[in-house]
């Protein structure tokens, strides 16, 4: 594992030649670790970020003049100047982006990578995009380490920051639908800080049918219920798919909130069908290889013999990375087969282990993606749900971000949809609170914000890069475009097949839910 030291840029190192001595202490072995911490201390995370656990991760919040990793150096030296500039105008209102900001996986920290840049454009347009609406826009990002298991510590530091001079009013950005992400969630929520999920998919957090289960959360992804909802629609009527041929292939692991709500939402669809499931049991680790594979390679014959033309995935990307691999080793290699699944798919874009041989060899993997730069620019488009010009919108500013004075923060790649998710939350949480400043209200009270979310449809809808976002009274978003992307082996990436909805069909222009 290499050694990283984070400073806070522009001060010096608190020792001389520090490649040297790190040099040195890698030659030590085991003693560089208490080295590094002996020399360095706490502050070398950070003013406000203190080493925790068994990563020995720095965590906290930070207005970006201090970095969690290398890679976002660019954005976080971005985020750290146009706060400047917002500070500048008073009063302003600041809005945290909470999620992972490590990850030991290359495609985990491109996924991280492209939502703080998200995070960043929506920052950027509302500050300086806007006509100078009041208030301006603080960003800080908060980092509760991998897999949110420090949630706690920076929670408790948000909580502190809801007064002047920080006038925290939204936590945005929250994504991976985990146990630890739930608690958060809930914590924030009844402590009454407003929170925009942005890729959190698990129906259980959510608020449903007026059970206000975490007041002040609004959402700008679907749920797993509707995504499998919209992948069914997009079966029966694309693909013609027969329910009697279909197989579910699921995670009986519980307490992931992802596989958990995705096995019971793809069980509904198959209600009535005899086929049973074929089933595996992933490790508590997500990012963990397990024996599972073992698993995938007993099954792939017993699925050879039953022969289902559409197959549903309920799992974590590794589990799907090792059961797509195994399926292109099958001996019933005349036998072709599409298999649907969730949102998290998204990571098996970047994943070096995929075999992407196999999806040239009979086998379609399709899935609910939350957002495509090519979902609107097709002349057969529908008319609601989203457009063109937000999507180009997006587009042009992430495309712009690659010089000054909008960047540098690094090439944005759009095509996992984890920029458009990320912009499109904070872009929420910003809408809401200059909804509510307006005459002698300078800066909105809390509960004002989360307050609003039931306004944001109809006329008032937000118009997102990822299609409208038309809020409940519960807070989610109705009828929410679902992008069904297929992972094309051909140039190894997501290839936009077709827009597909929760209700069937796109929604009415008053993009409001039925009582």
């Amino acid at each position: 594992m290499a050694i990283r030291i984070l400073r806070r840029r522009g001060t010096p190192w608190p020792i001389g030649r520090p490649l040297a001595i790190l040099l040195a202490l890698t030659l030590l072995g085991g003693a560089a670790w208490w080295a590094v911490d002996r020399f360095t201390g706490p502050d070398s995370c950070g003013e406000k970020l203190v080493r925790m656990g068994p990563e020995s991760e720095c965590i906290g919040v930070t207005d970006g003049s201090d970095t969690f990793s290398d890679d976002l150096a660019e954005v976080s030296d971005r985020i750290a100047a146009e706060n400047r500039q917002a500070q500048k105008r008073k009063p302003y209102a600041t809005v945290a982006v909470m999620l992972p900001m490590t990850s030991p996986t290359s495609h985990g920290t491109a996924s991280i990578r492209h939502m703080v840049q998200g995070a960043y454009l929506a920052q950027y347009r509302a500050n300086r995009l806007s006509g100078k609406k009041a208030p301006a826009i603080r960003l800080v990002l908060a980092n509760p380490g991998r897999g949110g298991i420090q949630w706690q510590h920076v929670a408790e530091q948000l909580r502190t920051m809801t007064d002047a001079p920080d006038n925290l009013r939204a936590v945005a950005g929250i994504g991976t639908s985990v146990r630890h992400t739930q608690a958060a969630v809930d914590w924030l929520t009844h402590e009454g800080i407003p929170v925009v999920g942005g890729s959190i998919t698990a129906d259980d957090i959510a608020n449903k049918n007026g059970n206000q289960a975490f007041p002040g959360l609004a959402r700008v992804a679907p749920t797993n219920e509707d995504e499998a909802a919209a992948l069914a629609s997009y079966a029966e009527k694309t693909e013609k798919a027969d329910p009697a041929d279909t197989l579910l292939v699921a995670d009986r692991r519980t307490g992931d909130n992802y596989i958990d709500t995705l096995n019971r939402a793809f069980t509904s669809l198959l209600a009535g069908e005899s086929r049973a499931p074929e089933t595996f049991k992933s490790p508590d680790d997500v990012d963990s290889e397990g024996r599972t594979a073992n698993d995938f390679a007993q099954m792939v014959p017993t699925i050879c013999d039953a022969a289902p033309s559409t197959i549903y995935f309920a799992g974590r990307p590794v589990q799907l990375r090792q059961f797509i691999n195994e399926l292109g080793q099958r001996g019933c290699t005349e036998k072709k087969f599409t298999v649907l699944t969730g949102d998290a798919a998204n990571d098996m874009i970047a994943d070096p282990d995929l075999d992407w041989d196999a999806l040239s060899g009979g086998i379609t993997l399709r899935y609910a993606a939350l957002a495509h730069p090519d979902a609107w620019v097709s002349p057969d488009a529908p008319k609601t749900g989203g457009s063109a010009a937000d999507s180009r919108a997006f587009a042009d500013l992430a495309q712009k971000a690659r010089k000054a004075p909008v960047g540098p923060v690094g090439k944005v790649d759009l095509r996992d949809g984890d920029a458009m998710i990320a912009h499109d939350s904070v872009w929420t949480a910003v809408t809401a609170i200059r909804n509510t400043t307006s005459g002698e209200v300078e800066m909105p009270e809390l509960a004002d914000v989360s307050g609003n979310w039931p306004r944001l449809h109809s006329v008032k809808r937000v118009s997102g890069a990822s299609g409208w976002i038309c809020l409940d009274n519960d807070g989610n978003p109705y009828d929410k475009a679902v992008p069904v992307v297929t992972l094309d082996p051909r140039p190894k990436g997501p290839r936009f097949t077709a827009l597909a909805w929760p209700e069937g069909k796109p929604p009415a222009r008053t993009c409001t839910a039925p009582e």
